[in-house]
């Protein structure tokens, strides 16, 4: 895959190191109003897929909203009140939580994280990052009276449609199959595609796309956490759709059309945020200012910044 510089590393007045990544931003006519890298290549969207699973649970009879909903969407940071929604969803189902299938894990947050090993506990299904999205698969399956013990099979009914909604909003066909770090399946497509999704849910008017769209907007914190960038862009920018994704990925729905989705090569995290925020000002979106660059610290203190790269910034 074939990445463009999309971020510089200063030390001072040192380049330190630098990003490499592909970038798409989307007007609201759907078209390509920038194009950085290789967006139109296959690639895994990883945790920014969630909208679009949640999606597919909806349309299949998944009986939540709101807040709940939201952490279906979630990569959330294993806060208490997360776990507990968890656990509420599988209260809802009449499932155990032996039920889960994905990997157990410590909160990723880091003050979660902290609280969870002072207080003696040790990795569980419950703190894993996606075990909103986990519950919320357990719960379509009750529903539709699919077995439970198989759903993180790609045969299985439930995993078959979320890969049939994938496709149709990404306007795309699957490109790549694996599997991804809790377990479920993982369904590749290009970031023009995610793209396209992304906008389809933030500009939906009714029906289930709706929905998801009012849950993650309306309940930013369940579906981060607590001083999380996808949490903190999402407030700054009323009815947004965002969702960051491990490998470097983010993507974001605005309800006015525009939408925008990138990926860092190396994988890393801290590039993508102000990467985001670059591509939806070239749209004419002022994303948040304290995410349109990162820190570089020296002794504690910032001593330099993560920048987006002139192709980003025109």
């Amino acid at each position: 895959m074939a990445h463009e510089l999309v971020a510089e590393v200063w030390r001072g007045e040192f380049l330190e190191s630098v990003h490499h990544g592909s970038v798409v931003a989307l007007d609201p006519t759907g078209r390509a109003e920038l194009l950085v890298g290789q967006p139109e290549q296959v690639a895994y969207p990883r945790s920014s897929n969630k909208p679009v699973q949640a999606l597919a649970m909806l349309r299949h009879g998944l009986p939540l909203d709101g807040e709940l909903l939201a952490l279906a969407c979630a990569s959330h940071s294993g806060e208490d009140f997360h776990v507990d929604g968890v656990l509420r969803i599988l209260d809802g189902a009449g499932l155990p939580e032996s039920a889960l299938r994905c990997t157990p894990d410590l909160p990723i947050g880091e003050d979660a994280r902290t609280a969870h090993l002072a207080a003696g506990r040790g990795p569980a299904p419950r703190y894993m990052n996606c075990s909103g999205k986990h519950a919320a698969m357990l719960a379509t399956c009750v529903v539709n009276g699919w077995p439970t013990d198989t759903y993180l099979d790609p045969a299985h009914p439930l995993q078959r449609a979320v890969r049939d909604t994938l496709e149709e909003l990404a306007g795309e066909p699957v490109g790549a199959e694996g599997v991804d770090g809790c377990g479920a399946p993982l369904f590749g497509i290009s970031l023009v595609g995610l793209a396209r999704a992304f906008a389809r849910i933030a500009t939906a008017e009714d029906g289930p796309e709706r929905r998801v769209a009012r849950a993650m907007s309306e309940h930013p914190e369940w579906v981060g956490g607590t001083g999380r960038d996808v949490t903190r862009l999402m407030r700054a920018l009323p009815g947004a759709v965002a969702k960051d994704g491990a490998e470097g990925v983010y993507a974001i729905g605005l309800p006015t059309g525009e939408a925008v989705a990138c990926k860092i090569a190396d994988g890393s995290g801290r590039a993508r945020a102000l990467v985001l925020v670059a591509a939806l000002r070239r749209l004419g979106v002022e994303g948040p200012e304290d995410l349109a660059t990162v820190p570089v610290l020296g002794h504690g203190r910032p001593v330099g910044a993560i920048r987006p790269s002139s192709a980003l910034t025109g």
